[in-house]
């Protein structure tokens, strides 16, 4: 459907950080006065029944969310909703944009990119959207975990098995890594990590990736906060109510 002006596009906006979802929000006002912001969400579930509840012409998506990531919930629109992805991480958004996805904005956002998408929105809201379901599936396949992490002590490198892993510490930027033997730093920030690791990892709080074969309990405290108690080692780490669904049981 082509703008006139008897037609408002509906937007809706998920991403699970509040601040840059404001941040986009007040942008995409300013830049687009014409839209109609309907719905926002912070996870990919809320934002499947926003959708279906009101139907946008356009949204834009965080490709990762807790729930349903951004790739999973565009699968789920068809040729009903045009999708501009919002990601930390250019090789997922280009990927996107030349396998038909409308566009791209990477975070943080910068006005005269999220202009450029919008324009680009605009032109193209008289054509169906393109169908964004093989993109998800290519996309959400990951690649093979290293065989070796490396990370320093001091002046020595260690090669690291993933499968001695206890968990990940994010620590500036910079990333700790804890095994029964030793606590050393990758020089990575733990968002940017996170994404090699395989299945065999759990993202449980901004700050700790753990090793899903070393949780040996989830435990609720007295004021409602999820801890995980861990196997052979003292240390407990909290749980984040964003990722508290992988405890579905608590």
């Amino acid at each position: 459907m082509q703008e006139t002006d008897a037609f408002r596009p509906r937007l809706l906006i998920a991403d699970d950080e509040p601040l840059l979802r404001a941040e986009l929000r007040e942008s995409l006002r300013q830049l687009w006065p014409e839209a109609d912001i309907v719905a926002e969400a912070a996870d990919g579930y809320e934002a499947l029944r926003l959708a279906r509840e009101h139907q946008p012409d356009a949204a834009f998506l965080d490709i990762r969310m807790p729930g349903l990531n951004g790739l999973e919930l565009a699968a789920t629109f068809g040729l009903r909703t045009h999708v501009v992805f919002v990601t930390a991480y250019q090789e997922h958004a280009l990927a996107a944009f030349d396998s038909g996805a409308l566009d791209y904005v990477l975070k943080p956002t910068d006005p005269l990119r999220l202009a450029r998408a919008i324009e680009r929105l605009r032109t193209r809201m008289s054509s169906p959207p393109p169908d964004l379901r093989q993109l998800a599936h290519t996309l959400a396949v990951k690649p093979a975990a290293p065989a070796w992490l490396q990370a320093s002590v001091g002046n020595t490198i260690h090669f690291i098995a993933p499968e001695d892993v206890i968990y990940f510490c994010a620590e500036a930027k910079y990333t700790r890594v804890v095994t029964a033997q030793l606590e050393a730093h990758i020089r990575l920030p733990l968002k940017e990590l996170a994404d090699t690791l395989g299945e065999g990892f759990w993202q449980v709080h901004r700050a700790y990736v753990v090793a899903v074969r070393r949780i040996a309990a989830a435990v609720r405290d007295e004021d409602g906060a999820l801890w995980l108690k861990l196997r052979d080692h003292a240390t407990r780490l909290p749980v984040s109510q964003r990722y508290q669904h992988r405890f579905k049981g608590m």
